[in-house]
């Protein structure tokens, strides 16, 4: 997978349609697991609410989606929220609108755009963004010269992921593969050639963020 499309945060929303309450949340889910217990606590958030719609889906060894109207009338609820997310490219990404209903009935084209709108504002509040192939490498250098290397590193385009303290001082940091020679460069220079640096693989790192 050279990238993908997820959340950066978890967001929230709440909308008022014709006295009907609808309260969105999203968040990022990288695994089944996490997606079903996040659906769990909104609902039990709101254990007086009659609908808590929800559509996730995952993307790692297995291709995995699901999601449901909660009593709502089919295709007007979870689906569009499921649309919304396809359109946009996200995974690894649970969503859930709960309402609270007002008494005055919306009809099925009034709650596709209300449960739709709700859903993108709680998907624009989670600050959707592309994750882009990079690579982690470890940075070892002697305590004495630690903190300069962890000042400069702050200002290169790169992102400290760990710290481990030993004999000496490994950073584990995670860059863009188009960087490693610049990266590489810069620390030679700022501790005079004394650094360590290895390749420990490829992950994922930050790219661009995502309009809905």
């Amino acid at each position: 997978m050279s990238s993908i499309i997820t959340l950066s945060s978890e967001g929230h929303s709440k909308t008022e349609v014709k006295q009907s309450v609808f309260i969105g949340a999203a968040v990022r889910a990288d695994d089944p697991d996490s997606a079903i217990r996040f659906v769990d606590g909104q609902r039990d958030l709101y254990p007086d609410a009659k609908h808590t719609v929800y559509a996730w889906r995952v993307s790692g060894d297995q291709f995995m989606q699901k999601y449901s109207d909660d009593g709502e009338p089919q295709g007007t609820a979870a689906m569009p929220i499921l649309t919304l997310i396809d359109r946009a490219g996200i995974t690894n990404v649970a969503v859930a609108v709960t309402r609270y209903f007002g008494g005055i009935l919306l009809g099925k084209g009034g709650l596709v755009r209300a449960y739709t709108d709700c859903a993108k504002l709680a998907l624009t509040d989670s600050h959707p963004v592309e994750l882009v192939k990079g690579i982690s490498i470890g940075i070892t250098v002697p305590y004495q010269l630690s903190d300069r290397l962890r000042f400069e590193l702050m200002n290169l385009p790169c992102e400290i992921k760990d710290t481990v303290y030993l004999q000496d001082v490994r950073f584990i940091v995670d860059i863009s593969a188009d960087d490693l020679d610049r990266i590489s460069s810069a620390v030679t220079d700022i501790t005079g050639g004394v650094a360590l640096i290895d390749k420990i693989g490829e992950v994922l790192i930050r790219g661009r963020e995502i309009s809905l």
